[in-house]
C-alpha cells in the first residue's frame, strides 16, 4: 500500500482477508476468541514465513522483503562512504 488512497490499495488487502478465510478460519470451528486469535495468527505466521507464492518466485513474503532490505542497508552504507 502506497497510502494514496489508490484503489489498488485495497486490492492487496482485500485479497489477503479471501485468503486468510478459505485456507485457516472456514476449515476451523474454534470454541472462543482467544483459540481463534492463536489459529489466526499461526496461518499469518505460516503465510509470511512460509508459504511460497508465485508472483515472489516460489518465496515467502518475509525472505523477499528481509533480501530486499538487506541490499537497501547496503546500498545506503556504501554511499554514505563514498
Amino acid at each position: 500500500m502506497d497510502g494514496k488512497g489508490r484503489f489498488l490499495d485495497n486490492i492487496f488487502v482485500e485479497r489477503l482477508w479471501r485468503s486468510s478465510k478459505y485456507q485457516c478460519v472456514y476449515l476451523h470451528a474454534w470454541e472462543t476468541g482467544s483459540e481463534a486469535k492463536a489459529g489466526v495468527g499461526k496461518w499469518i505466521d505460516f503465510y509470511n514465513r512460509k508459504r511460497p507464492h508465485s508472483a515472489l518466485g516460489g518465496k515467502p513474503p518475509a525472505v523477499v522483503y528481509w533480501l530486499r532490505n538487506e541490499e537497501t542497508q547496503t546500498d545506503q552504507q556504501d554511499q554514505r562512504v563514498a
